[in-house]
Order: structure tokens, then C-alpha cells, then sequence
């Protein structure tokens, strides 16, 4: 006995083929047309506030490696090549090219964001990013981020760079949380790295010398600085102590001034749940 022949299931497919062919008989007519066209205009959008990069230095690259887009064929213009070229500054962290039916270029443009300054014990300036990546000082443009300096060994040496040294990493690790909390960053304005490889933080109330030490236990250690702030500093004053050490869980010391003469206080801090 023969089956019966589905002839709806067979309709379906013959329409969703022949559907499919004139989305790609359309694409490919389009494509065709756009490569056809010429480049009229070109837009720069580079969201955010002023920074390393601006319109006329995104211009300046294209136009150094690729020459004057304005008046070629979109077929001649290799978007995707344009956007690897931009992507290769260390300014540069994403960038998009495409061209419309209008003949405009579209290129957007997103900033690397530098959260720390880093000043080596060679005197050499560079940045870290968000991202951790280094990037060159800038003879244009100076972002008013977070400062490190002292016995730091990383250094800068090509475009785009990673970090090197574990108290480099460190630092990037300490100015993403300082950043992040409006305390901080208000009240810290120097990383400082010592000769025993410990980061102290430089504050901008108070003279004393706090010592964080690495980056492990951020959170913990900031906690009990900011409890430390509010229970004791009240009551002695802010230049009441010489250093504050916080690189141990759960426990600050202190180092009193007193004349000519000093002593060690140390002290476990509870938690405070605000």
C-alpha cells in the first residue's frame, strides 16, 4: 500500500525555498548597489567625554593608511580592515566601520579608559586601563585618575601591553576598588610603593603613612580602615598616628606620634554592619 503523499509539508518547503532564494537574490542586489556607491560623507561618534582620542586623530589614521575615503566605492572600502586598523591604537578599545545606502561611512570609536597613572622608579609615565592593559602617555590629553609611584618595576614598551609584575597587577587591582567607591576615591590620591614591595596609600586628610601592603583582601582591609576612621579617629584627631598598617586580616596597627618618642598600638576591628 502506497503512502499518502504529505503535499502540505511539500508546498511549505518548496515556499520557504523559494522565500529563502529572494531574501538572498535581494541581499546579493543589494550588496551589489551599495558597492556601487560612493563615499559622501563619513561620521565619527566617539561616545563619552573628551579623551586620548578625537575625530580629527580617527581621520588622521584612516586617511594615513587607507587615504581619502571621500569619493571611493564602497566596494574599494574594506570596513573590516578599517576597523582592525583603528582597534591596533592603544587608545582604541572597540571600534565599528559600516556604510549605509546614503554613502556615509559610519565609524564609532570606544575609548580605553585609564584609571591609573604609573610613574616607575625610572621617572618612565605610563597608564593602566579598565581592561589592565598599558597604554602611552598623551601630549594632548592628561585624565585626572589616581597616581602610583615609588619602587615600581613595570615598564612601557610597545603599543598595547599587559601587566608584567605581580605589584603591578596589585595596583591595578587597588585603583578598580578604590575607583569604585566614592569614600576612596575622594579620600586616597597616591598609591606609593615601598622598598619592601608594599603599596601605602597617600591620603588627602591626615598625614599619617597607611600601609595596605598587596591587594589580597581588599574589601576586608578597606572595611576595617573605614571602621578604623570612624571609631578612633574622632577621638584622637587625624594626625594623631604615624602609620596605619591594614595589610593584616581583621587587625590594624598603629604607630602613635608622641614627641620625640613613639609606640605600637594594635587593636582587632569588628566589622561593621552599615
Amino acid at each position: 500500500m502506497f503512502k499518502r503523499i504529505a503535499w502540505k509539508r511539500i508546498l511549505y518547503l518548496f515556499t520557504w525555498l523559494i522565500c529563502l532564494g529572494g531574501v538572498i537574490t535581494l541581499i546579493s542586489f543589494i550588496n551589489v548597489k551599495k558597492g556601487q556607491l560612493r563615499c559622501k560623507d563619513i561620521k565619527v561618534i566617539i561616545p563619552g567625554t573628551a579623551g586620548f582620542i578625537d575625530r580629527k586623530e580617527v581621520n588622521r589614521i584612516i586617511q594615513e593608511h587607507s587615504g581619502l575615503l571621500m569619493g571611493k566605492l564602497f566596494q574599494e572600502i574594506n570596513t573590516h580592515k578599517l576597523e582592525a586598523l583603528l582597534k591596533k591604537n592603544p587608545y582604541i578599545k572597540d571600534a565599528e566601520v559600516f556604510a549605509d545606502m546614503d554613502g556615509t561611512v559610519h565609524i564609532k570609536v570606544i575609548q580605553s579608559e585609564p584609571i591609573l597613572r604609573v610613574i616607575n622608579y625610572t621617572n618612565q609615565n605610563f597608564y593602566i586601563d579598565r581592561l589592565g592593559n598599558k597604554l602611552p602617555p598623551s601630549m594632548d590629553y592628561t585624565p585626572h585618575v589616581l597616581v602610583a609611584n615609588g619602587y615600581i618595576m613595570e615598564s612601557y614598551t610597545k603599543k598595547i601591553d599587559s601587566l608584567k609584575t605581580s605589584i603591578a597587577r596589585d595596583l591595578y587591582k587597588t585603583a578598580l576598588y578604590v575607583e569604585k567607591d566614592t569614600l576612596w576615591r575622594d579620600q586616597i590620591e597616591q598609591l606609593y610603593v615601598n622598598q619592601q614591595n608594599e603599596i601605602e596609600l597617600v591620603t588627602r586628610v591626615g598625614d599619617q603613612k597607611i600601609i595596605l601592603g598587596n591587594a589580597d583582601s581588599l574589601e576586608v582591609r578597606f572595611n576595617n580602615l573605614k571602621a578604623f576612621y570612624k571609631k578612633a579617629m574622632p577621638a584622637v584627631g587625624w594626625n594623631a598616628y604615624k602609620t596605619i598598617n591594614i595589610k593584616y586580616t581583621n587587625q590594624i596597627i598603629c604607630e602613635k606620634n608622641l614627641g620625640d618618642s613613639s609606640w605600637i598600638i594594635s587593636a582587632a576591628i569588628k566589622k561593621e554592619q552599615d
